[in-house]
């Protein structure tokens, strides 16, 4: 029977300029992945990988040499001298051609590495992705307790100006005052203490994204992240989503490649230490002392090596611990298919539960509402005192302040899942949402 899961869609607005005081999570991602310096050495080494693949003929272009060299020669106690006294040259030039049958195992080899850079390439994308989207709903959620935070200073300030009428009409006591004093002061610490959180949680994500405070116009003219919360139901089997993501899972491909590379590094080993070797050789040389006399030689060398075939040999040694090697990949290729499928059901079952939580905090912040409404209604009536009214205040600021964590804590286990599958978020709610009742 299918999980059912909610999901909350984050809507960025698009289109918003990436200096001016608006900012999307588009063009939030779109800067890190610019201005990230891993990303940057991944870029390295993936151009570098890149252009060993595409020079794969260099693994079979022969070895080029030349010499040059100047002398003198004269003879100082014969009493016949050379035929050619005085100064003199010599050059040569020598190519050589060194050929195995592991050479095909070798180009597959630096094909192989550059898979593995570009897939180590685009994971580190998707992280990245994954965390600047964590930071910019969770700065978000930050922003909305602002507001709530400034609405519950703003209603102890018409709380407390309400107490000072009565206090100098007579109708409540010094008490009831002080109490609606020391509530307005609260709920100023309160204001000041998350202003402060988030403008340092904002300035460490736009070094992140790579605004400074110097061009995003400082803390007093920061910017705004632009985004809004909706809810939209989600439907997922969590077999379904093993059985369709778990092969492109990173680690699981990193597993398989590691045992492929394993595997032609074992081919590649055997081939070059039992197979026969051929190595080709053209020599030339000439020289001054002897213009006529220019010399060509070629050299065909076959050889055949016979101590690898011998058991407890060093080299039949080496390749027994390869076929090892292979073994322990396939052993680690299942634990961690064990370890995702583990991970990706857990997550299922983690956001449905997510999805109660969310509901009991809809629920506890209705009462809530409610019971303040009420509660503001006995004090304007004499029947409730300020210290009642205070905790109905802050029994609701409280209420929403969990309805937003709450809200919060699901979409980042809705990143997890996407990352755990490894397909984008947004694409996870085109594929299972179902429009809601």
């Amino acid at each position: 029977m299918p999980i059912l899961f909610f999901f909350i869609i984050l809507i960025p607005c698009l289109n918003t300029p990436v200096y001016g005081s608006e900012l999307s999570l588009e063009d939030a991602v779109s800067r890190a992945l610019e201005y990230n310096l891993t990303l940057k050495k991944a870029e390295i080494d993936l151009a570098s990988s890149g252009y060993s693949e595409k020079k794969l003929w260099s693994e079979v272009f022969p070895s080029i040499s030349a010499n040059a060299s100047a002398s003198y020669r004269n003879s100082l106690f014969s009493g016949n001298p050379p035929s050619n006294p005085g100064f003199g040259y010599s050059v040569g030039l020598g190519v050589s051609l060194a050929l195995n049958a592991g050479i095909p195992y070798t180009m597959k080899s630096i094909k192989l590495a550059h898979q593995a850079n570009i897939l180590k390439y685009e994971d580190a994308r998707n992280q990245l992705s994954i965390q600047v989207t964590k930071i910019f709903y969770s700065l978000i959620a930050e922003k909305n307790a602002l507001s709530l935070f400034d609405e519950v200073f703003n209603l102890a300030q018409r709380q407390f100006a309400r107490s000072e009428t009565l206090f100098r009409n007579g109708l409540v006591g010094e008490l009831s005052l002080t109490q609606s004093r020391l509530a307005l002061e609260n709920a100023r610490y309160n204001l000041g203490s998350a202003k402060i959180i988030h403008e340092n949680n904002m300035s460490d994500f736009l070094a992140l994204i790579g605004i400074t405070n110097s061009n995003a116009g400082g803390l007093d003219n920061i910017i705004t992240l632009l985004g809004d919360i909706n809810i939209v139901k989600i439907e997922a089997d969590a077999e379904e989503l093993i059985g369709n993501y778990l092969p492109s899972r990173p680690d699981i491909a990193r597993n398989n490649q590691e045992i492929e590379r394993l595997t032609i590094a074992s081919m590649q080993n055997m081939l070059q230490t039992r197979a026969p070797s051929l190595n080709l050789s053209f020599d030339w040389s000439a020289s001054s002392f002897s213009p006529f006399t220019d010399s060509v030689s070629a050299t065909a060398r076959l050889s055949i090596p016979i101590d690898v075939w011998i058991p407890g040999t060093p080299k039949a040694q080496a390749a027994r611990k390869a076929s090892d090697a292979i073994e322990k990949a396939k052993l680690d290729l299942e634990s961690a298919e064990s370890s995702a499928k583990t991970q990706i059901r857990s997550l299922t079952a983690l956001l449905r539960n997510s999805w109660e939580s969310i509901v009991i905090a809809k629920l506890s912040l209705e009462a809530a509402q409610r019971g303040y409404q009420l509660t503001e209604q006995g004090f304007t009536n004499g029947t409730v005192e300020a210290l009642v009214l205070e905790d109905a205040r802050n029994n609701m600021a409280n209420a929403r302040q969990r309805l937003l964590q709450s809200e919060l804590s699901y979409f980042n286990m809705i990143l997890d899942l996407s990352s755990a599958l490894n397909v984008e978020w947004k694409y996870l709610v085109q594929i299972y949402g179902v429009p809601s009742e």
